[in-house]
């Protein structure tokens, strides 16, 4: 089977593995898809449903389109909105706004932090 004829489980595999996904990784993050369904997805012999696809889509963020082959660009709903910079300007801006001495403000601090590093990788 060429890469055309199987466009959609290129596509999902190709993206599974940029996201260094395994199969089961990312049929326990879609929910309702086992892993040796994903894998047949991934080999073309059956496709996905529309409410599966929707859900692959959404998950890494490309338009259903993509994975249908219908265009090669993978813009999703979120693709291309801005990110938060994680700069020393922002560091200084948490740091200025979250008193340390309470521990619901420590705990939001932080999780702002993690928020930014995890955004740059």
């Amino acid at each position: 089977m060429s890469m055309q004829e199987n466009i959609i489980g290129y596509r999902i595999k190709l993206l599974r593995e940029k996201a260094k996904l395994s199969q089961a990784k990312l049929a326990t993050a879609l929910g309702d898809v086992k892993q040796p369904v994903l894998a047949r997805y991934e080999l073309g012999s059956i496709m996905p449903s529309y409410p599966v696809l929707v859900k692959i889509a959404d998950y890494f963020d490309v338009s259903t389109d993509y994975l249908l082959g219908r265009t090669d660009n993978p813009e999703g709903k979120l693709y291309g909105q801005p990110k938060l910079e994680n700069s020393d300007r922002m560091q200084d801006f948490i740091e200025m706004c979250f008193d340390p001495s309470t521990n619901a403000h420590a705990k939001l601090k932080e999780t702002l932090k993690k928020m930014l590093e995890e955004q740059q990788k």
